[in-house]
């Protein structure tokens, strides 16, 4: 499920920005504290369309990859984070000023 998900993300990204080349990892177990569990990589001819891209990426990585996080203390553990979102944030729109 995962990373079927992964998969649409990064369809998303190569859709939306000139990336040649995009990779979205995510470790899988438990990742100690201060880890990295999370690795994208974007390849693009220019920078900026690439830190969008990646910016893209974890973004919705962090929103929609059904990926489940505990933060474990002495006496126990605790799951954090929001269900995720099953397709892509849509833009804001402004909204009008209250009168």
């Amino acid at each position: 499920m995962t990373l079927a998900t992964l998969e649409t993300i990064a369809d998303e990204v190569r859709a939306r920005f000139e990336v040649d080349r995009l990779a979205i990892v995510h470790r899988l177990g438990e990742v100690p504290l201060g880890e990295a569990s999370v690795a994208i990589v974007a390849c693009a001819r220019h920078r900026d369309a690439a830190f969008d891209a990646a910016r893209y990426a974890i973004d919705e990585t962090k929103a929609r990859a059904p990926i489940w996080k505990a933060e474990r203390f002495s006496d126990g553990k605790v799951w954090i984070g929001e269900p995720a979102r099953d397709s892509p944030k849509t833009e804001a729109t402004p909204r009008e000023p209250s009168v």
